[in-house]
């Protein structure tokens, strides 16, 4: 680790940025054993300001200028994974079958499927409209909504595009912004991210080469042992 990662004195996006294209993975929350963190990085006092400084600001905008892709990677919990890790880590960790196939198999549930089909065509939909649209806006669905999409980013199906901001009618900021979501395919096309050429196995490599070196052994075992490789 560098000085900075190892006094978790981050305080700009530009020095995150720099810690994720060198570490290529790096969750929201403390997850991989002996492996750095945003929140662990970060001051805690700069969380939740709304300033330029706010780690809870970045998580969208790293998406949105592509410098990394986001989402509900691993174990459910949110992770940045950078541009140019991306392509590789979506070949070793995601399905080579489509969400239809895997549905018919019994391997997707049919929300799952269903918000799949919405966010295709409504690329970077925010939260409250997928809903409305998937017919999953009563609070007794909330539950299989959220499992649904948590389903769909750990597939590598869908990313969080990023988060926008809520106005009423009145054209004045109201309530909590509204995480919107697209296609990984989507993401990756739009920002010129060309995908893996080559097998799942030639993924795992890809990604074990970059992390000798950078990640402990016993971060590299953990995450090996959790997506299966």
């Amino acid at each position: 680790m560098s000085s900075v990662e190892e006094q978790g004195m981050v305080t700009t996006y530009e020095e995150m940025k720099a810690v994720i294209d060198r570490l290529g993975i790096v969750p929201l929350a403390s997850l991989i054993p002996e492996h750095p963190s945003v929140n662990g990085l970060t001051k805690a006092e700069n969380w939740h300001t709304d300033t330029e400084l706010d780690p809870w600001g970045w998580r969208a905008r790293f998406p949105g200028e592509a410098h990394a892709a986001y989402g509900k990677f691993i174990k459910k919990k949110a992770i940045l994974v950078s541009r140019e890790w991306f392509p590789a880590y979506a070949a070793a960790a995601g399905s080579k079958r489509d969400l239809e196939e895997r549905y018919n198999s019994g391997l997707a549930t049919r929300e799952a499927l269903a918000l799949l089909q919405i966010i295709r065509h409504n690329q970077g939909i925010e939260t409250r409209e997928l809903r409305r649209l998937a017919e999953m806006k009563a609070k007794e669905k909330k539950t299989a909504f959220d499992n649904a999409v948590t389903e769909l980013q750990g597939t590598l199906d869908i990313v969080i595009s990023g988060v926008k901001e809520r106005y009423n009618a009145e054209g004045e900021k109201n309530g909590w912004n509204s995480t919107s979501f697209e296609t990984a395919s989507h993401w990756m096309e739009e920002n010129g991210v060309p995908a893996f050429n080559g097998t799942r196995e030639e993924a795992i490599s890809w990604l074990r080469s970059r992390m000798e070196g950078n990640w402990t052994p016993a971060a590299i075992a953990w995450l090996s042992k959790v997506l299966s490789w």
